[in-house]
């Protein structure tokens, strides 16, 4: 498990991507009964908003069909690898920063300011995704769970609402991304862009999956020794 900071962009998001992407997320918690959401009045910009433990990260093929999970997480299912993030937290007051592209070290001042402002999030759907074994906190790898047949949800299977939702969301974020001024995450120590919507494994996802592989090896050492 690994903390993930995110940062806003300092790209002011225009009212029509606002409105696209709002009404993804309607559509998508409206698949398991949720219709009360409430979203922020404004979008800040250049700020440290809070964070997320990150538990895995699997193929979207594998998302998509894993039946274990609510269906408006597997609707999620649209980048070739999916972070799978739980126990979101808060700022209390957003830290105004810097964002950077790519991956790189958070200044240690800003982390030690950061972690005693941070606040639970109730989550409209908290999301606990179960481990393909329970014994290896870090098995939640690309592979790790297998595939469905068309390695996603039949487009019959999705209301007219909701395919209109998520092309109203695919064309404003590819746009966005263009720009090379997406929204970023920043890893605790370290920070990924992930503007992009559409993309091969990336620089992000191998050095993730090489930590996890890490930590696991160096857990597994311990269990021997």
């Amino acid at each position: 498990m690994s903390r993930l900071w995110i940062h806003a962009a300092s790209k002011i998001p225009d009212p029509e991507m606002i409105k696209a992407m709002e009404n993804f997320y309607r559509e998508i918690y409206a698949a398991n009964g949720i219709t009360d959401l409430k979203f922020p009045e404004h979008y800040p910009v250049s700020r440290l908003l809070g964070c997320v433990e990150v538990v895995g990260c699997v193929k979207c093929e594998e998302l998509a069909c894993w039946m274990e999970v609510p269906e408006g997480v597997r609707l999620e299912a649209h980048t070739e690898f999916c972070w799978l993030c739980e126990q979101p937290q808060k700022l209390i007051v957003p830290f105004e920063m810097r964002g950077y592209q790519r991956v790189y070290n958070l200044e240690r001042k800003i982390y030690e300011a950061a972690v005693r402002g941070l606040r639970p999030v109730q989550a409209p759907l908290p999301v606990k995704f179960p481990l393909p074994e329970p014994q290896d906190p870090f098995s939640l790898k690309p592979g790790s769970l297998g595939s469905c047949i068309d390695g996603s949800i039949a487009a019959e299977d999705k209301t007219p609402g909701l395919l209109a939702a998520i092309a109203g969301a695919q064309a404003p974020t590819a746009q966005f991304s263009k720009d090379d001024s997406g929204e970023s995450i920043t890893m605790q120590g370290r920070d990924a862009d992930v503007s992009p919507r559409k993309r091969r494994k990336s620089e992000e996802f191998q050095k993730l999956d090489n930590e996890l592989t890490r930590r696991a090896d160096a857990k597994n050492q311990l269990n021997v020794e």
